[in-house]
C-alpha cells in the first residue's frame, strides 16, 4: 500500500484557510440572506439561474447540473419552492419524463429584492478583503481547481 503524501506546513495552512473561509463566509452570507429576505441559501441558489434564463424557464435536469446538485435534492427543493409560490413545474414538451421549472412573479420579486443585500455581503466578507491583484490570481486558480473535479450529473 502506498504511503500517504501528507500536506506540508504551507499546504495545510492554505487548505485550512480555504475551508475556514468557505464555511464562515457561507454561514454569514446565508444568515444575512435569511434575515434580510426570508430566502434560504438553497432557494437563492436556484432562483439565480432561473432569473438569468430566457423566460425564467429551465429544464429541472439542467438546473440541477448548473448548481451541481443530485436529482433528489433538486426535486425536493423544487417541491418546497413550489409550495412557497417561487417556482412552478411544467411538463417538458421534448421529454415526457422530464419537467421544466419556471420562475414565478413571486420568485422573480424575491430574487430582485434579495440580490442587492446578498451581493453587498459577498463584497463585504470576501472581495472586500482582497486586492485587485489577488482577485486576478485567485479567480484563475479556483477555475483550475474546479476543472480538475469530476462532473456530477446526479
Amino acid at each position: 500500500m502506498d504511503e500517504a503524501r501528507w500536506l506540508d506546513e504551507r499546504e495545510a495552512l492554505v487548505w485550512r484557510g480555504m475551508i475556514g473561509v468557505l464555511q464562515r463566509v457561507t454561514a454569514e452570507t446565508e444568515r444575512q440572506l435569511v434575515q434580510n429576505s426570508g430566502l434560504s441559501a438553497a432557494e437563492y441558489t436556484l432562483l439565480v439561474p432561473l432569473s438569468e434564463a430566457p423566460d425564467g424557464l429551465l429544464r429541472a435536469r439542467d438546473l440541477g447540473r448548473m448548481v451541481a446538485w443530485e436529482r433528489s435534492r433538486i426535486s425536493h427543493q423544487i417541491i418546497r419552492m413550489e409550495k412557497r409560490g417561487l417556482v412552478a413545474r411544467e411538463e417538458c414538451g421534448e421529454d415526457a419524463r422530464g419537467s421544466m421549472v419556471r420562475l414565478t412573479e413571486a420568485g422573480r420579486s424575491a430574487i430582485v429584492a434579495a440580490a442587492p443585500a446578498h451581493v453587498a455581503a459577498v463584497r463585504q466578507y470576501f472581495f472586500g478583503a482582497l486586492t485587485d491583484a489577488e482577485i486576478d490570481v485567485i479567480g484563475p486558480a479556483l477555475e483550475r481547481v474546479l476543472d480538475r473535479l469530476p462532473d456530477n450529473d446526479g
